[in-house]
């Protein structure tokens, strides 16, 4: 299913790509080769092939969550280099 130039620069303009004559020429060839693949892609029997997030099985490397007692507010702020009240005192971001 080879693209035309008019859908390749249509393409650009979705995207937001400014794209030179010379360029959409050139993506014009590649852009239909990754379409004819998909096409290929899309012959492929996978009625039984199991759906799977991953293409390896993938074990977290993290450890899992534990409820432990937590920090009393007065001992956090503490650790605050300017408070005022219950918040930490920040220089402000936007003026």
């Amino acid at each position: 299913m080879p693209l035309t130039l008019e859908e390749v620069r249509h393409i650009a303009t979705l995207a937001r790509i400014r794209m030179s004559d010379t360029e959409a020429e050139s993506m014009l060839g590649q852009l239909s080769t990754i379409l004819q693949q998909f096409e290929e892609l899309k012959q492929l029997d996978t009625k039984n092939i199991p759906v799977t997030a991953h293409s390896s099985d993938v074990d977290t490397v993290m450890r899992d969550d534990k409820v432990s007692n937590s920090c009393r507010k007065e001992q956090l702020l503490s650790n605050a280099p300017d408070r005022e009240g219950d918040f930490i005192k920040v220089k402000a971001v936007l003026e």
